[in-house]
C-alpha cells in the first residue's frame, strides 16, 4: 500500500481510540469515515441525558457522566495531548473531594474531564471526519477495489484503502476472523470487566451528609465508586437536586449481569443509601449495563499497542492492547496510525499499571 497519498480510511468505533485515529489521519491528509453503532460518539467516555417529571409534573432534563470517570496521565506523550486539550478548552482539571474512608486513588489526586460532557473530547477530535452513527458494522469485505463495510445486510457504497477497528476486542473478533484468524483467537481470550451503573436524581435535602465530598470509593460492599455527577466541572448544578452516579464492583456486576434491571436498580439504590448513611428520596433513577466496561489485563505478553497487517491494510486498536484506561486507548490509536503510515512502533507499551484500579475502569 502506498502510504504517501491520500488514503480513504474506514474507522469502526467512535470512542477515544477511533476519534484519535480519525484526528491523526486527517492531520496527515487522509480521508476518514468513522462508523459508530450508537447515536453519537464517545464510547465509554459517555454521558446520558434523561428526561423526567417531578411530583409537581414539571419536566426536567438531567445529564449524567455514567461511563469513564476521568482522564489521568502517566506518560509524557499523553500528558502533552492533555495539556494541549486543556489549553484549547477541551479538558479541565478536576480535583474531587474524596469521602473519608475511601480507598486510595492510586495515582495522585489530579484528574481531567471534558466539558460540557464526556463525549465532547471525542466530538472535537472527529471534527472534519465523515461520521456515520447508528450503523453497526457486522461484516467486512476485502476485494480488488479495497474494503467494503456492511451493516445488517446493507453495504456502505464506498471502497476504502484501509480499515481500522477501534472496538473492544471481543466485539472486533467476528469482524477480523476471516482475515486474521490469529487475531480473532487472541481477541476472544481478552477478558473484559462488566459493570452495572446507577444514575439517579434525588432531593438534595436528604444529602447534607455528602456535601463535603464529590467522590467515594467504598472499601466494602457492592459499589466501587459513588460520584456527584453535578459536582464535576462544567456540569449544571440545580438547587435541591443531587445527581448521583454509582458503579458496581466487577465481581458483583458479573454475578448479576443477566438480572432484571429493576432488581439491579433496587439493590444499588439500597447500597448507595448505605454509603451515604441515610435514605435517599429518589426523583428519577435508571441503570445501565456495561458488558465491556474495561479490560482486565492486556491480552498479550509482551504488550502490543496495536495490531496491523500491512498486506491487507487492516488494523485494530483498543485499550485491551495497551492496558486499561483512556490513556492506553489513546496510545493504541497513535500506534496503529503510525503503523498505517509506515512508521516504526514499539512493541512494548510503557507501564500503565497505575491505571488498573477497578473504579477507574468504568
Amino acid at each position: 500500500m502506498d502510504n504517501g497519498g491520500d488514503l480513504k480510511v474506514a474507522i469502526v468505533g467512535a470512542g477515544i481510540s477511533g476519534a484519535t485515529c480519525a484526528h491523526v489521519l486527517m492531520q496527515a491528509g487522509h480521508s476518514v469515515h468513522v462508523f459508530e453503532k450508537s447515536r453519537g460518539p464517545g464510547g465509554r467516555m459517555a454521558s446520558r441525558r434523561l428526561e423526567w417529571h417531578d411530583q409537581q409534573g414539571q419536566a426536567w432534563t438531567t445529564q449524567f457522566d455514567h461511563g469513564a470517570l476521568c482522564l489521568t496521565t502517566h506518560t509524557q506523550p499523553f500528558q502533552a495531548f492533555v495539556d494541549d486539550a486543556v489549553h484549547q478548552g477541551r479538558l479541565v482539571a478536576w480535583w474531587p473531594r474524596v469521602a473519608a474512608g475511601s480507598l486510595s486513588l492510586g495515582c495522585g489526586d489530579k484528574f481531567y474531564v471534558p466539558t460540557p460532557d464526556m463525549p465532547a473530547l471525542c466530538r472535537s477530535l472527529l471534527e472534519g471526519a465523515s461520521l456515520v452513527c447508528s450503523w453497526a458494522v457486522d461484516r467486512l469485505h476485502w476485494g480488488p477495489q479495497g474494503w467494503r463495510l456492511e451493516a445488517c445486510g446493507a453495504r456502505f457504497e464506498v471502497d476504502f484503502d484501509a480499515v481500522i477497528l477501534a472496538l473492544p476486542l471481543p466485539q472486533a473478533a467476528s469482524l477480523i476472523r476471516s482475515y486474521r484468524a490469529d487475531w480473532a483467537q487472541a481477541a476472544c481470550t481478552a477478558v473484559m470487566r462488566p459493570c452495572w451503573t446507577l444514575m439517579g436524581v434525588a432531593r438534595a435535602e436528604g444529602s447534607e451528609s455528602s456535601d463535603d465530598w464529590d467522590l467515594a470509593l467504598p472499601a466494602a460492599g457492592p459499589l466501587a465508586c459513588v460520584m456527584r455527577s453535578d459536582a464535576r466541572p462544567g456540569r449544571l448544578r440545580i438547587p435541591e437536586q443531587a445527581h448521583w452516579v454509582a458503579h458496581a464492583r466487577t465481581g458483583w456486576s458479573r454475578r448479576h449481569l443477566e438480572h432484571p434491571a429493576a432488581w439491579v436498580q433496587k439493590y444499588m439504590q439500597d447500597a448507595l443509601s448505605e454509603v451515604l448513611g441515610h435514605s435517599v428520596d429518589w426523583q428519577h433513577c435508571v441503570v445501565h449495563r456495561w458488558r465491556y466496561a474495561s479490560p482486565q489485563a492486556p491480552c498479550r505478553h509482551p504488550v502490543e499497542l496495536c495490531w496491523w497487517d500491512a498486506s491487507q491494510a487492516l488494523g485494530v486498536c483498543a485499550d485491551s492492547l495497551g492496558g486499561p484506561g483512556i490513556e492506553a486507548a489513546w496510545m493504541s490509536a497513535q500506534a496503529v496510525c503510525d503503523a498505517l503510515r509506515g512508521r516504526a512502533t514499539s512493541s512494548q507499551a510503557p507501564s500503565l499499571s497505575a491505571v488498573s484500579s477497578e473504579w477507574r475502569q468504568v
